[in-house]
């Protein structure tokens, strides 16, 4: 692959994360981050077995040691490349508890596996963005996965909304300091049940066709396609915010 810049997600998966990757990996080389190697071994070998590139690291967000260790491999792995692109899609803090039950502990993983990784991730990442404004193939871009909890605390989401606000609010203050320098920050709000194996026996919506969101860009209910729709707007077109959800989902 002749691109000079590369990719990273953080917080790989089934999901989002894994349909992400696969798709950024058409342009670019993916370094993806997850805390375990089996979120993102099987990711990396699919990506190289269609012709692709990527490392995988293991990471938690929530460890600013943890990044900055990351980032230090990614900087040995690709000494040449430069960041086009970086998706923060870790999720954290949902033990579905009502509020009564709820522990300080509940609370504290959520803001730090939330919040903490944002701004850990984020640290790292905007100044290798601003490196790449001048020559970037699209406007550098940070795209951050919310949720239905970014927006509206429900029963039993107190402590995933908690945290997804945070990041959200985090989100737009990045946006407002460093559009104007050319970065482009958009925030999603992914409202819905994902259609991954863990969700397989969850009935949502009534059990109606498409009811749930399918993240795989090679269908056209495509999470992915909307990350790479928000990094190649250009800079007279940035979205700071893009909704996701089923067209039979309430909201």
């Amino acid at each position: 692959m002749a691109s000079k810049f590369f990719a990273v997600v953080a917080g790989v998966g089934a999901g989002t994360g894994r349909s992400v990757a696969l798709r950024f990996a058409k342009a670019y080389p993916v370094v993806l981050l997850a805390r375990k190697p089996e979120s993102y071994n099987d990711i990396v070998a699919e990506i190289k077995q269609g012709g692709g590139q990527a490392i995988g690291i293991s990471t938690d967000t929530a460890d600013p040691k943890s990044v900055a260790s990351a980032f230090e491999t990614i900087k040995k792995e690709l000494p040449d490349k430069k960041l086009a692109a970086a998706v923060f899609n870790v999720g954290a803090g949902l033990s579905r508890k009502g509020f009564l039950d709820l522990t300080l502990d509940d609370l504290r993983a959520s803001l730090e596996g939330n919040a903490h990784g944002l701004f850990n991730f984020a640290k790292r990442v905007v100044p290798l963005l601003l490196e790449s404004v001048d020559d970037s193939p699209h406007p550098p871009t940070l795209i951050i996965t919310g949720a239905t909890a970014s927006l509206r605390g429900s029963v039993r989401f107190g402590d995933m909304a908690a945290g997804k606000f945070a990041v959200r609010a985090l989100g737009q203050s990045l946006a407002r300091e460093f559009a104007p320098q050319g970065i482009h920050v958009a925030h999603t709000i992914v409202d819905g049940v994902i259609d991954i194996p863990r969700t397989k026996h969850y009935e949502v919506n009534g059990g109606k066709p498409d009811g749930k969101i399918d993240p795989d860009a090679a269908k056209s209910t495509q999470i992915a396609e909307s990350y790479w729709y928000l990094h190649t707007q250009p800079r007279s077109h940035f979205t700071q915010e893009l909704d996701i959800r089923p067209y039979v989902e309430k909201f």
